[in-house]
């Protein structure tokens, strides 16, 4: 684990897609604000409304409480259909410390 951050969300704005799911977008800032927050999250915004500069809909807020001395790495992106074995035995399934992600 790299960074710990406490965010709190606004519920009745959490809109499911078909699926169930709510995709998010957090985002981490150097500076903190008035309040001492430094990490947004909006709900996330397909290519089309990116490039139409629809405005993004805050939903919550926080603040990174804790980071690990090497800080925080860049993921990788995976193509899904390139998973090594050990991945692909693990996708899906939660870790042994409990936490479904």
């Amino acid at each position: 684990m790299a960074a710990i951050a406490s965010i709190g969300l606004k519920y009745s704005d959490l809109k499911p897609n078909e699926k169930g799911y709510v995709n998010l977008s957090i985002n981490v800032n150097d500076e903190t604000n008035q309040w001492g927050q430094n990490v947004s999250v909006t709900l996330s915004q397909t290519k089309e409304e990116r490039e139409a500069k629809v405005a993004k809909q805050y939903v919550g807020n926080g603040k990174v409480v804790w980071v690990n001395e090497g800080g925080v790495k860049v993921a990788e992106k995976v193509d899904n259909n390139e998973l090594t074995s050990s991945q692909q035995s693990t996708a899906g399934r939660e870790e042994s410390d409990g936490l479904p992600f």
